[in-house]
């Protein structure tokens, strides 16, 4: 029997008496032609150089994801009338063992890419991304990366260690994982120790739009500037909650006040509907710092709308 075929989007039993799967979809590792997607818990959080907590993000947020519907009104598209999807579960890492938990990252990921399923990773801090993206560009060569981030995670070192949240970017560019002439980071703000720390993007040739200059040509212009740096080429998407002002997602690794609001990431996100994504992620929830789980189900929506992303794509290119 097919994936689809055991899954409705609309289920008899109350939310609450589900077992915590994101969405309720159904707990499988074995990939079929008809899964298109699948969700991976990445639960590794000591690669950050601050708040830890984040190895309990993918369960809260599969937590607050059960009372979603499936219809998105934003892009007009209801998920599985197009993907059929999977919750994967959760990648084995070695808490304390960066590089370790990276290759099982990276292994697991392998997989899913075989079988050209999109993975949709939960982290976790931020360092989780360079196994997710050792693993797409295996399949798929350098990628173009968007980012939707208040830090641009592209230090060399920190206190003489090369793997942590922050370094991680840097460590793409080095192992040729990141299309640079195809890539961007947006919103990128808070204060920095230097002006050169701040200009770490563009010394690296990686392309960036600050929260400042969003403000100034305001969300739809952004769009057409993704757009049009990305192309065609295959993408992966990262999203930091803490791009997100810190009123709306407390609950995160490192707040940065004068952020975005959740209406305008729906904005975003709902604009760059042409891209060809291939892998994507969501990082950096904190539940303990989270306060009537807003962090949580703003997380579980922003995933809700990578999947609405992926369904759009496939409607509009089987016409």
């Amino acid at each position: 029997m097919h994936i689809m075929e055991k899954y409705s989007p609309e289920h008899d039993d109350p939310s609450f008496a589900s077992i915590r799967t994101f969405m309720r979809l159904p707990n499988i590792r074995s990939l079929g032609d008809d899964v298109d997607f699948a969700i991976v818990g990445l639960p590794f959080d000591t690669g950050s150089s601050g708040r830890i907590g984040s190895r309990f993000a993918p369960e809260a947020i599969r937590s607050a994801s059960v009372s979603l519907g499936s219809y998105n009104i934003g892009l007009g598209i209801s998920i599985f009338d197009h993907l059929g999807g999977v919750d994967y579960g959760d990648v084995k890492v070695v808490p304390g063992f960066i590089e370790e938990s990276l290759k099982a990252i990276s292994d697991t990921l392998s997989l899913i890419h075989q079988t050209n399923t999109v993975p949709i990773g939960i982290g976790g801090d931020h360092s989780v991304v360079l196994g997710e993206l050792r693993a797409a560009a295996q399949k798929y060569g350098p990628l173009g990366l968007v980012l939707f981030d208040s830090h641009h995670d592209c230090w060399d070192s920190y206190q003489g260690h090369k793997y942590f949240h922050s370094t991680i970017f840097r460590r793409a560019i080095d192992e040729n994982l990141i299309d640079l002439s195809h890539s961007i980071m947006c919103g990128l703000r808070g204060n920095v120790y230097s002006l050169r720390s701040w200009s770490y993007p563009t010394q690296l040739g990686v392309y960036s739009i600050p929260t400042l200059v969003m403000r100034q040509i305001g969300m739809k212009q952004t769009c057409e500037e993704i757009v049009n740096r990305v192309g065609n080429v295959p993408v992966f998407l990262s999203f930091d909650m803490d791009f997100i002002d810190p009123a709306y997602a407390p609950g995160v690794g490192t707040p940065e006040i004068g952020g975005f609001t959740t209406w305008e990431a729906l904005e975003l996100l709902r604009g760059i509907r042409e891209l060809d994504i291939k892998a994507a992620d969501l990082v950096e929830v904190i539940p303990v710092y989270d306060n009537s789980q807003l962090t949580s189900i703003t997380a579980a929506n922003i995933i809700f709308e990578m999947l609405s992303l992926l369904a759009w794509r496939k409607s509009s290119r089987n016409g």
